[in-house]
């Protein structure tokens, strides 16, 4: 395990997502009071989850071809994506909220 730690349990409100800086890229979710991680590229198409969708509720929604995604478990939820997305472990610490980034390479955060 490699804990990342992507933002202070307070810089992320409720019902908006936040680009981490892997390689590929994660997005994390803030809904209903909890964090989620997952891949921030659609699985359709090269699109940012976290910058160029929509959350509402439990799903995000692709900016470019309106794919659906559950950001809890990361199942895709209508076509034109069939794939789902990858999703990371997140705990919250004292300092923060960590993100089990795995093998990726990453860029350190603030």
């Amino acid at each position: 395990m490699a804990w990342l730690r992507a933002c202070g349990p307070d810089d992320l409100q409720e019902g908006e997502a936040l680009r981490i800086e892997t390689l590929p890229p994660i997005a994390l979710f803030r809904v209903g009071g909890e964090f989620f991680a997952t891949d921030d590229t659609c699985t359709h198409a090269l699109s940012s989850l976290s910058e160029d969708g929509y959350l509402s509720g439990e799903e995000v929604e692709c900016g470019f071809h309106f794919a659906k995604f559950c950001v809890r478990d990361g199942r895709a939820l209508s076509l034109p994506a069939s794939k789902p997305l990858t999703t990371f472990a997140v705990k919250i610490g004292d300092d923060g909220v960590h993100i089990d980034v795995g093998e990726r390479p990453y860029r350190q955060m603030r």
